[in-house]
């Protein structure tokens, strides 16, 4: 699809086409394990690599294939590997980059999941992380050493709406020889493009905003097709010859698909991480409205933020489309239609005002998800980032204090209603 049709255009149209068996106009759901081979040297040509095309669900599908296309195009990519979730994706990512031994230097705002999978889960493939405050420029040049194969950050962090200056950070890890992987999950194609700012790979967790309606889970990676795997040996996944394929060298054979095709033979064959079909018709569906969707969600949040901000109960709030926000002129440069519609605040009665704030919502869902169209609140610190440190729930921006509202698409008037009766009740 070309790009130099509109973003909402593409976000119906890209990757799908009339179904050439029936005609339908809408993407199937290919419900489906297996498809037939033509003969045994088509067979033999596919499992090779030498032909695209269906072998097993496991690996591919049309509905699937339909959804990777879409969001590699909405996101600018060569390519994209959809799976089962955003955790997956993180680890679909990594996977063909890293090896035992191996590090990456990753933001300290990250979604506590993110976290606990950065600080621990990987230490048992023999890989690690460092973690470091993307807004000391210095310290993230100086965290790179010979071992580290990415540069990991999110572009509008959960929970509390960080902004990263992603175009500084490119060139961080374009100086380093490294490629930059953006979690991309809150802003969304439609309020930041991190590939046209100088990213290699951008994962999703298409659970959230791209789907929209808080129905299936889902995961993408895409790649830029930009990187030179070869250029400096740190990737022979990617650079040197495969066994599994008759020694095949995917940089050299696929060229700019090189990191997706490895995510789908090698990835999704070893790993396992699939997408089922019916999620992927979901969540095509919900990208068709993307576009109409963001600026509700954005207008929403930030008129909330702003009557938060003017409320005696509200000791601050973290949303970078403020003008009193310490991230404004990065919001300004890098997110210019918008800071996303997710953001925190804290409460000056402390922890136990932002319980009972939680506890007295009435419009707002008490959910452990963001993106929906409905809008959403939790307590992060006693919850999704319950697992980590009192320091590192702090440095992710989920303290004591601290709740973390999902904006959603309702009149904005009605859910400041809510939040009015909630902080009197917390109050009390």
């Amino acid at each position: 699809m070309t790009e130099t049709l509109g973003f909402d255009t593409r976000a119906v149209h890209a990757g799908s086409a009339p179904d050439p068996a029936t005609g339908a106009r809408q993407v199937p759901i290919y419900q489906t394990t297996a498809y037939v081979f033509r003969d045994a040297d088509q067979a033999a040509r596919l499992f090779g690599l030498q032909e695209v095309g269906y072998i097993y669900s496991r690996l591919t599908n049309p509905t699937i294939s339909a959804l990777q296309a879409r969001v590699a195009d909405l996101e600018g990519g060569a390519g994209a590997v959809c799976c089962s979730s955003g955790h997956a994706a993180q680890i679909m990512a990594l996977f063909p980059l890293m090896a035992p031994g191996k590090n990456i230097v990753v933001s300290t705002r990250l979604y506590g999941g993110t976290v606990t999978q950065f600080s621990q889960t990987i230490k048992r493939f023999g890989w690690s992380a460092k973690f470091v405050d993307l807004d000391d420029l210095e310290a993230v040049r100086g965290a790179i050493d010979d071992n580290t194969q990415a540069i990991f950050c999110e572009s509008i962090s959960n929970p509390g709406g960080y902004l990263t200056d992603i175009p500084a950070i490119a060139a961080i890890a374009d100086a380093a020889g490294l490629p930059l992987i953006v979690d991309n999950t809150l802003a969304t194609p439609y309020l930041c493009r991190p590939i046209e700012m100088g990213a290699t790979l951008v994962v999703h967790s298409l659970t959230k905003y791209m789907t929209g309606n808080g129905t299936v889970t889902g995961g993408a990676v895409v790649d830029s097709g930009r990187f030179d795997w070869s250029a400096s040996g740190r990737f022979p996944s990617l650079s040197e010859p495969e066994p599994a394929y008759h020694g095949l060298k995917f940089q050299e054979a696929l060229g700019p698909m090189a990191f997706t095709f490895h995510g789908i033979a090698i990835g999704l064959r070893d790993l396992g991480m699939t997408m089922n079909p019916q999620g992927a018709h979901y969540t095509l569906l919900g990208i068709e409205t993307l576009g109409l969707r963001m600026p509700k969600h954005v207008a929403n949040a930030q008129k909330i933020a702003e009557w938060l901000e003017t409320d005696p109960r509200v000791s601050s709030v973290s949303y970078g489309g403020l003008a009193s926000s310490p991230r404004a002129e990065v919001a300004a440069r890098v997110y210019p239609k918008g800071a996303g519609a997710l953001f925190t605040f804290s409460l000056t009665g402390g922890y136990d005002a932002a319980v009972k704030l939680v506890d007295n919502l009435k419009l707002f869902s008490h959910v452990a998800n963001l993106g929906d169209a409905r809008s959403l609140a939790i307590h992060s610190a006693s919850t999704t980032h319950s697992q980590l440190t009192d320091a590192q729930k702090i440095a992710a921006g989920a303290g004591p204090d601290v709740v973390r509202l999902s904006i959603g698409i309702e009149d904005a008037d009605d859910l400041i209603a809510d939040l009015d009766q909630a902080l009197a009740a917390a109050s009390d």
